[in-house]
């Protein structure tokens, strides 16, 4: 059995060294042809290869739930938007450096990045205090965190790495020579957050994916469970809460748009509800969604009842306590 274990991992570490080889070798070629034929051959390979997936039941399971209202046509057309986009991000990797050109002191509008909000985005860097930023799996959403990077503005980006091996380690190799900090999602990540925020830093999150240990928040009209780690930090700091999200205008060409802070609803004690947080800005993210449904990612599983437990019954009047009966009139 050891040898073949033994035999067993060193495959492994081969496959990973040659499949980081390739991706290195995609990368390359990517580079060469520029971010506008990148973009495109990227959403072009989405498109055709996206909807031969399992996962692609996901994205179409996922639009009925979210817009019943639509045709199935409509919902089919969405997906393979969906799957575009997620071709033409996974491409644009290669030019994440050159596609940001935004200069807020010297604003082009032929520019392939325009910001909307850009004086809140300022105000978070000078502020002195600690501030969270969150926003959705829409258009390029690695595009924020090289904005903070660019601007000075000290964040750590929590990110998750792909499930691939080799992909993660050529993302990893792009995200640390384009941004900030990075924190990845894992055991004691919460730590270092802690930390940064206690150092009037600032953090930067994706909340639109399904969190097993999460709070229910409406999403699309179902439950959806959803890290309240924001809400929390929200309300330990009592430190702004904005939104940021990515739109995609035309090929490698985008809009970000930061929100003003949030007015989060408090409890009644005066102290922001982390449930009631989480809803706020899953509400806002929903928004974005409804507004730019073929721009964002459809495949993942969101909505998962199983996980979510059911709220306890109440106790009719007059009943006694859980296995008692009731005592006699």
């Amino acid at each position: 059995m050891r040898p073949r274990s033994l035999l067993h991992r060193v495959s492994e570490r081969i496959a990973d060294v040659t499949m980081i080889g390739v991706v290195r070798a995609v990368f390359a070629i990517l580079r060469l042809i520029g971010p506008d034929r990148s973009s495109a051959a990227g959403g072009a390979l989405g498109r055709l290869i996206g909807p031969l997936l399992p996962v692609h039941k996901v994205a179409l399971a996922n639009l009925r739930a979210a817009f019943p209202e639509k045709s199935e046509a409509e919902r089919r057309a969405i997906a393979k938007g969906s799957w575009e986009n997620l071709g033409r991000t996974g491409a644009e990797y290669a030019h994440l450096s050159q596609i940001f050109d935004y200069d807020h002191l010297d604003p082009k509008p032929d520019g392939r990045i325009q910001v909307e909000g850009i004086e809140h985005f300022i105000a978070l860097r000078d502020d002195g205090r600690p501030g969270l930023v969150f926003s959705s799996h829409l258009a390029n959403w690695e595009l924020p965190a090289i904005c903070a990077a660019r601007y000075d503005l000290d964040v750590t980006a929590v990110f998750r790495a792909p499930n691939d091996p080799a992909v993660a380690h050529a993302v990893q190799e792009v995200r640390s020579q384009t941004m900030g900090g990075l924190e990845a999602a894992r055991p004691g990540a919460a730590f270092a957050m802690v930390e940064a925020l206690e150092k009037g830093g600032h953090l930067g999150m994706l909340i639109d994916q399904h969190f097993t240990r999460g709070v229910v928040a409406p999403f699309f009209g179902r439950p959806a469970l959803t890290n309240p780690i924001m809400g929390k930090f929200a309300r330990r700091f009592e430190c702004p809460v904005h939104g940021v999200r990515v739109v995609r205008t035309g090929g490698a060409r985008f809009r970000l748009e930061l929100t003003p802070p949030l007015e989060l609803p408090r409890d009644a004690g005066g102290e922001i509800d982390v449930q009631g947080a989480m809803a706020m800005m899953t509400a806002v993210v929903e928004d974005w969604v409804r507004e730019r449904p073929d721009q964002w990612l459809w495949m993942h599983r969101r909505w998962r009842p199983e996980f979510i437990k059911p709220a306890p019954a109440k106790e009719k009047p007059g009943a006694g306590a859980p296995g008692f009966d009731r005592p006699p009139s």
